[in-house]
């Protein structure tokens, strides 16, 4: 396990308080050192970037703002509208008192930008919560994904029977999946006229949570198993 998965073991001994024991005592404070290093050197990486194929690349809603009205257009308004125009369905208005929100935990929320160079230098922002903010769970949260010795199976497969090989690709995800975690925000610039408005993150998952990957997952085996297809013993995510 500590080969396999250092920082989620190092967090869940934390999170048991046995981060104190002989057999963790050293090894967890050099694990979570390195993981924030790591993490501190990618953040660094990522806000040095300023510009991709020429173009400005905001780093907020307001610096995207701005960026629209020195260049004349809304292309990044719009980009930030059609994001959260996906979204919306994940949050569910809240007038009531936040003290009343027991188990319930207050996270923010950031937009990422990028440029798509296949679509004529399309805009692109896609919003993802904090969810550094919320509490390790009790178990690892991650998504299993095929394994690469799998697809070059099928694929020589495919090959030797001249099938077609298709492609798929879920649009907002995450989205598809009720949401497994108690959160809640308040809105920023990125909601428009519902700015400072309460929002609970309860109808379904957004990128950033950390039990997205994994609400995605088993969601996504209830429809095939629905559909009447099944997991092979080989490989779980190879499904027919």
């Amino acid at each position: 396990m500590k080969k396999s998965f250092p920082v989620e073991f190092a967090d869940y001994a934390k999170l048991k308080a046995i981060d104190d024991e002989p057999t963790f005592a050293w090894w967890v404070p050099h694990v979570q050192r390195k993981r924030d290093s790591f993490i501190q050197k990618i953040k660094s990486k990522y806000w040095e970037r300023t510009h991709k194929y020429g173009i400005r690349i905001p780093t907020s809603v307001k610096e995207a703002i701005k960026i629209d009205q020195e260049n004349g257009d809304t292309m990044w308004q719009d980009a930030i509208k059609m994001e959260m125009k996906n979204n919306r369905i994940a949050f569910e208005g809240y007038n009531g008192d936040v003290s009343k929100l027991v188990g319930y935990k207050q996270i923010t929320g950031h937009m990422v930008f990028d440029v798509k160079l296949g679509k004529n230098f399309r805009r692109k922002a896609r919003y993802c919560a904090d969810g550094h903010k919320t509490e390790a769970p009790a178990a690892l949260t991650y998504s299993t994904v095929v394994a690469r010795d799998s697809v070059r199976i099928l694929l020589t497969i495919a090959a030797l029977n001249d099938l077609d090989v298709q492609c798929a690709d879920i649009q907002n995800a995450f989205l598809m999946a009720p949401n497994l975690e108690k959160c809640y925000m308040i809105a920023g610039p990125e909601f428009g006229d519902e700015e400072g408005k309460t929002f609970l993150i309860k109808q379904a998952h957004i990128c950033g949570l950390k039990s997205s990957a994994l609400a995605f997952c088993l969601n996504f085996v209830k429809t095939l198993e629905e559909l009447g297809f099944y997991s092979s013993y080989a490989d779980p995510d190879v499904w027919m």
